[in-house]
């Protein structure tokens, strides 16, 4: 396998709400936890507000970057994780469409967040679901594939297992939805669509001054659970400038991927083409031909390579090498045992051959 490009691993954590709107820690508090963690980087998106940047808590906090965010919140869904804005959206009487441009028309870029959000069959008091119901819009940039605190809730069945994930969430979580997957595979089949894995994290609990004694689901503990990895083209320089203009752009074009970190480090994974149009990233377009791709893991799992939403390879391994011809959607999968069974480890964005 050639060697890798000097890309450089970020590991991040998105989609996660602060004091600033219905989140229990403060900004500072949620830059412990990620440092603790062994998280580089939090992507905060309060709703409906950037007030932490707005009272400079945007930046370094030690060796964590914090990005301050906003998750528009119209009422009753088409929320959208937007970044890279100076203003917050005006989301009044606009559709999930509009919501999206909006945000691109103010230079930034978004997620629809849990887009395919249904509520939960035994839990009906806790909601209805807050699905994003303009998932075709020419304006949309990304899709949360993964929604850790949200997909897993709304599937839970049970009292018991509500309690085993509040316990043991490692326990629980074992793969992306398969309609997440599936609406996401379509898009892509149109048009470039940047998958991101959120944990829509608020530490629900009961804060007393500037403490919180009683909570459900840690800050930490979330993050140890489901992240994104950002690709950038430079180390981290310790200066808001540029670091958050690099991974504001690692995202913009699809170079990241989806980890579960808490089964075994993923920090070293890549997943690339070569051929006539040179070296593709994830998330690079190209027409069609004498294409290799190229997978390597940092420990050998199952990986499996996927065009168009069909598995075409697989093995056992670390590393995974194929030519391709055909035009597709391409994107690759590791799964590991752990608990019991087989889950999703890593989940690459595509490279798209047309």
């Amino acid at each position: 396998m050639p060697a890798s490009s000097q890309l450089h691993d970020l590991a991040c954590v998105a989609h996660l709400h602060s004091t600033y709107s219905d989140g229990t820690g403060t900004v500072g508090q949620i830059a412990k936890a990620a440092k603790r963690s062994g998280v580089d980087v939090v992507l905060l998106t309060d709703h409906d507000t950037l007030e932490a940047k707005d009272h400079g808590e945007e930046g370094w906090h030690g060796p964590v970057l914090v990005l301050v965010g906003e998750e528009v919140s119209p009422r009753g869904g088409n929320h959208y994780l937007a970044f890279d804005i100076d203003e917050v959206i005006d989301h009044r009487g606009l559709s999930g469409a509009q919501v999206c441009e909006a945000v691109r028309d103010a230079g930034g870029f978004g997620f629809a967040a849990h887009p395919l959000s249904s509520g939960s069959e035994r839990f009906k008091r806790a909601g209805t679901g807050m699905p994003f119901r303009d998932l075709d819009s020419e304006a949309l940039h990304g899709f949360e594939l993964w929604s850790f605190a949200t997909d897993t809730a709304e599937r839970l069945p049970s009292v018991p297992a509500a309690l085993r994930f509040i316990a043991a969430p490692e326990r629980v979580l074992d793969h992306p939805p398969e309609e997440n997957v599936r609406e996401w595979e379509r898009l892509c089949r149109e048009r470039p669509i940047v998958a991101l894995g959120g944990l829509d994290a608020h530490q629900f609990g009961i804060r007393i001054g500037p403490v919180v004694p009683l909570r459900l689901m840690s800050y930490r503990r979330s993050f140890g659970q489901l992240r994104t990895h950002v690709l950038t083209d430079a180390p981290l320089s310790g200066e808001l400038e540029p670091d958050r203009g690099r991974v504001y752009s690692a995202l913009r074009r699809g170079r990241c991927y989806i980890a579960r970190d808490s089964l075994a480090p993923a920090r070293g994974f890549s997943f690339h083409a070569e051929g006539p149009g040179g070296r593709l990233e994830m998330g690079a377009e190209a027409p069609a031909g004498d294409w290799t791709l190229y997978a390597r893991l940092p420990s050998p799992a199952r990986l499996r390579l996927v065009r168009d939403g069909e598995e075409i390879a697989s093995l056992e391994g670390p590393v995974l090498g194929r030519q391709v011809r055909e035009p597709g959607v391409y994107r690759v999968e590791a799964l590991r045992h752990a608990h019991g069974r087989e889950r999703t480890w890593v989940l690459s964005n595509p490279i798209y051959l047309r």
